[in-house]
């Protein structure tokens, strides 16, 4: 009679943890990050008699987490790369928007600015065509000025999300952090058994934390750390090495990641080192699309200036006079920027030696006393070196001239410090400085000039002006290789290409994602009608195991009965 009340007793502890275990499935069945509990049971020992070994019953020994940490970490990864081509996308839309229109905006204003000028030339005395010129010349900077101001409102917008994300980032580092304490307080207060749904929650915010940011999960028994870029730690121990957004040394008007090495010390990351979510998103869409938008705009703008400057110099107003400068293009030689870690205050210059060879790159000079100088160009990461590495003076790359000091007149300063380092931006905001210098329509030089016979300037014979016309169509940028209005259209189809090709990108992540969750789903997510099934089993295993004791009663009732 003992047994039966053991085996029944037994058999109800073990149906109720199966329905306890299976009303936790049900009412969590749309809980984010779940993963389905199975209790799992095994006889108890057995106890031996002269017949035999006669059972004793069921025991339950753990409540398990159905998981599979291998379709866990492939969701981590999809949702790390859906994410970044997500934030990739989003934002190269907006340059899409910009530029897509060729009604209006830039290359329209060139259409028109090169209408007006094909006008002055079929009437180079004509005032009002003069006076439309300047109109329509006006009209132009303002549309490079609208556009690099829409550029570069992203890019500070893009500061601003940046720090945002990071914050994020780091938040979700704590509360991971402070689950995986939680995590090893539970396993050690309860006899070694696994929190499940603490590591579920763990899981869901590290599955969330993906999405900002690309993270490597390094599991060490109850404890996970985490890593970002190349191997940064974020979490080791229970010590949380927080990310931060930081002013660029090599360029203070943008936001760089730094990690917090060991020491405490902030160590300043490249942007390609921070991969995926939507960190990393943000920063290979500046690196990556709106640094070359930039630029590419800015040699347009810069390319034109130049050109055009150059033409309208050879000939002469009205007055007869040689004309001046028709586009203001800023102060040069430009100042390079110096990087906030240089040890030395010596700067270093560079100039346009041939506009026809200028890129649209970006360049770091940097010197070190064994070496010298070295100028490295961001497009491809070639390097080069003066004929002399000691000199930097007159050293020319891809149409610039670096120089290291501003006035040829005066003596040459020292050279720079061991290690110290200079950004060269020479087209960046060239959208942004372009100007119309001239507004006297009477000092458009539409004439041939001859400082020996005045009286061509006089004459206004539209010669100088036609062969302004032609630069609408005059290969002055690419090496001769293309005008600045096909340029402009270069700047529009990669705009173009580049926001078409991440589309489709973003369409193939999204779907990798849900294939990743589904497969994940269909090891660790709640099944309703196998949990339906479950409950009824479980159901029926406490009734036959309430039967059980029933029998026993009834049996010890009858002994006690026969004494009587």
């Amino acid at each position: 009679m003992s047994n039966l009340f053991n085996l029944g007793r037994r058999g109800l502890s073990a149906a109720q943890m199966g329905l306890n275990v299976t009303g936790h499935n049900i009412t969590n069945v749309n809980t984010p990050g779940f993963s389905r509990q199975q209790a799992m049971v095994s006889t108890t020992n057995a106890q031996g008699t002269g017949a035999g070994y006669v059972g004793t019953g069921v025991q339950v020994d753990t409540v398990r987490r159905i998981y599979d940490a291998f379709l866990s970490q492939q969701l981590n990864a999809a949702t790390s790369n859906q994410a970044a081509t997500s934030a990739y996308a989003d934002q190269m839309s907006r340059i899409n928007n910009l530029l897509s229109d060729r009604t209006v905006g830039v290359g329209e204003a060139l259409s028109r600015f090169f209408e007006g000028m094909n006008a002055v030339a079929s009437q180079p005395a004509e005032p009002a065509a003069r006076q439309e010129l300047i109109g329509r010349a006006e009209s132009l900077v303002s549309q490079f000025t609208v556009a690099q101001r829409f550029l570069q409102d992203q890019s500070e917008g893009l500061n601003q999300q940046i720090e945002t994300t990071i914050a994020s980032i780091n938040s979700y580092a704590e509360r991971i952090n402070d689950l995986n304490q939680r995590i090893i307080t539970s396993g050690a207060t309860v006899f070694g058994q696994p929190a499940n749904d603490l590591l579920d929650q763990r899981d869901q915010l590290i599955n969330e934390l993906s999405a900002l940011v690309g993270v490597t999960v390094v599991d060490q028994g109850d404890r996970v750390n985490l890593t970002v870029g190349n191997g940064q730690t974020l979490i080791s121990g229970n010590q949380v090495y927080p990310l931060t957004a930081v002013r660029s040394a090599a360029d203070p008007t943008r936001l760089a990641v730094a990690y917090t090495a060991a020491s405490g010390v902030q160590v300043e990351l490249a942007d390609d080192v921070i991969k995926g979510g939507k960190l990393g998103g943000l920063l290979e869409y500046r690196s990556d699309a709106l640094d070359d938008a930039m630029n590419e705009l800015g040699r347009v703008a810069l390319g034109l200036a130049v050109a055009f400057n150059e033409q309208h110099a050879q000939g002469a107003g009205l007055d007869g006079q040689p004309g001046g400068d028709f586009f203001g293009i800023g102060a040069w030689p430009a100042t390079a920027l110096g990087n906030s870690n240089n040890a030395s205050a010596t700067p270093v210059y560079f100039e346009i030696a041939d506009i026809s060879q200028v890129t649209d790159s970006e360049y770091t000079v940097s010197y070190s006393t064994a070496d010298g100088y070295l100028v490295t160009r961001h497009s491809d990461g070639a390097k080069f070196r003066p004929a002399d590495p000691q000199e930097l003076g007159g050293f020319e790359l891809d149409g610039l001239r670096f120089i290291l000091q501003q006035d040829p007149d005066q003596p040459p300063p020292s050279p720079p410090a061991d290690g110290d380092s200079y950004l060269v931006q020479p087209v960046r905001y060239a959208a942004r400085d372009i100007t119309v210098a001239i507004s006297d329509p009477s000092r458009i030089a539409a004439s041939a000039y001859d400082a020996d016979d005045a009286t061509l300037g006089g004459s206004a014979n539209g010669t100088n002006a036609l062969a302004l016309a032609q630069l609408q169509t005059g290969k002055i940028l690419g090496n001769g290789s293309m005008s600045v209005t096909e340029a402009y259209s270069q700047l529009v189809n990669h705009v173009g290409v580049k926001a078409a090709a991440v589309n489709t990108a973003l369409s193939a992540q999204t779907s990798l994602k849900e294939q990743a969750f589904q497969a994940q789903q269909a090891v660790s997510g709640v099944n309703l009608n196998e949990e339906y099934i479950n409950l009824d089993f479980y159901v029926q295993q406490y009734n036959a195991s309430a039967r059980l004791i029933d029998v026993g009663t009834s049996l010890f009732d009858t002994l006690l009965g026969l004494g009587r």
